[in-house]
């Protein structure tokens, strides 16, 4: 036999082995509730993990003959594997059919993605592809934001399509602003969220305590996020790389344990409620308007729906999502933008060329606070309950995945990646515990396929134009 052939199935059985090691109890074993008095009781999907494991062994055999140059034969495997899951034939769970025919879709990709990455370099270098590099990249932002403008009216538009773009939103807006720290100043922040959280309980507290409303508690809840980010800046002025993450994510989880041990102001673990809702002119998105107030149906003269508060919302969450974006594209032509750039590319450069490192590392900070701030607020008046439990750690590494997968300082891939690594697990929702292989394996593709993330080309903030002959300066 090859050895190169002997060698690809011993990595392909030492990868079912792996696998099955890992999956045996969170594929094999299931739990079941068979009554009060029973309890719960363990139900086997072993088939389940046959199968599975048999698609994995075959899936990284065919990695290994497109990482070997044999191209045709890991076509051909991918092929069978698509016609295998597309066929009628009986598999043990529904999903199996679809895991089947992913396995060969991603089988094909890998074997088929060299060539046509190089074929795609090659267009790129010609006049035609640069011309159609540049058009593009001008136009898709603005594509976009012509689509999200849109949503609301096109015919899937119901409920869950609202809500879920409003989450998509939310996620986008904390993604630019988590942006400025990690992608322009390069600060890596593991306790984004606390910010977050800060927002959320400002409005909380002075709404349900104070009477005061949405508009007029959002610029108060950016500034003290904004006020919490500079109490973090001046600890971490010294601290670098990793040192600089275990502080950010001991920030954060101080801010979480705070909002769950006091008490009397944050009611702990049992959070608060009956969080007012943002209003339109003083109307509220209501069937019946409390004394005093008028609904927006009636101030419109329109019958009453349940979506059209969550259109209402939608369109606050995109406005201030576009207000982040076009606060940050101004300030990176600014000073202060060229020297975030400055120190994230080279602190000792940076100081070097005099720039002031606390002040930056600082103005960082504030900014990208603000922002968590304005959209934790937003958080609260939508969801109208909050408690520590949504501002765990898990929050900031999924605000973190946005902006790295969908590359570092590049706005659009922050959109594409919170529509990819948001979207996918939430629309497969339905596939109950499935649903977060579609979370993982969207960020595996992205880091194989794309490693710089989805977009890594940025707009430089400053070009140098060449100075014509026989003019000045």
């Amino acid at each position: 036999m090859d050895p190169r052939l002997l060698a690809m199935l011993k990595d392909a059985a030492l990868t079912v082995l792996v696998a099955a090691a890992l999956g045996i109890f969170i594929v094999g074993f299931r739990t079941v509730d068979v009554g009060a008095r029973t309890g719960l009781s363990f139900d086997y999907e072993f088939v389940d993990l046959a199968v599975a494991l048999v698609v994995i062994f075959f899936g990284r055999l065919g990695l290994s003959l497109a990482s070997h140059g044999l191209r045709w034969p890991a076509i051909a495997l991918g092929a069978v594997m698509i016609a295998v899951g597309a066929s009628p034939m009986k598999l043990p769970s529904g999903f199996l059919h679809w895991f089947v025919a992913l396995g060969g879709v991603l089988l094909l990709v890998r074997a088929i993605w060299p060539w046509a990455n190089q074929a795609a370099a090659a267009a790129a270098r010609t006049p035609t592809g640069r011309l159609l590099d540049q058009v593009g990249g001008r136009w898709l932002g603005w594509l976009l934001l012509a689509a999200a403008v849109a949503m609301p009216f096109t015919p899937f538009a119901d409920q869950k399509t609202m809500d879920l773009g409003v989450l998509i939103l939310t996620y986008v807006m904390l993604g630019w602003g988590l942006n400025i720290v990690v992608g322009l100043a390069g600060l890596l922040d593991l306790g984004y969220v606390a910010f977050y959280a800060v927002g959320a309980y400002a409005y909380a507290l002075l709404s349900t305590q104070h009477g005061l409303g949405f508009w007029a508690v959002l610029p108060l809840a950016g500034m003290l996020a904004a006020s919490f980010g500079i109490l973090l800046g001046f600890p971490v002025l010294r601290l670098r790389g990793d040192y600089l993450a275990i502080v950010t994510l001991g920030f954060g989880e101080i801010i979480r344990l705070i909002l769950l041990n006091w008490v009397d102001l944050t009611s702990g673990p049992a959070g608060i409620g009956s969080i007012p809702g943002p209003t339109l002119f003083g109307a509220v998105f209501a069937e019946t308007a409390p004394a005093g107030k008028q609904t927006v149906a009636e101030m419109l003269g329109i019958p009453f729906s349940g979506i059209q508060r969550l259109i209402f919302l939608y369109y606050i969450i995109l406005a201030l999502a576009l207000i982040t974006n076009l606060f940050t594209q101004r300030m990176r032509r600014l000073p202060v933008g060229r020297a975030w750039e400055a120190l994230r590319e080279d602190e000792t450069a940076c100081k070097a060329l005099g720039i002031n490192p606390t002040n930056t590392k600082l103005t960082a900070f504030a900014i990208g606070a603000m922002f968590a701030g304005f959209a934790g607020s937003f958080f609260a008046a939508k969801q109208r309950f909050i408690s520590p439990e949504s501002f765990t750690f898990i929050e900031s590494a999924i605000i973190l995945a946005i902006v790295v997968l969908g590359g570092m300082g590049s706005q659009v891939g922050v959109v594409l990646a919170a529509v990819l690594l948001i979207g996918l697990p939430e629309w497969f929702r339905d596939l109950g515990n499935y649903r977060m292989l579609a979370f993982g394996l969207a960020m595996v593709l992205i880091m194989v396929f794309r490693p710089r993330g989805l977009i890594a080309h940025r707009e430089p903030s400053v070009r140098l134009h060449p100075v014509a002959s026989g003019g000045s300066g």
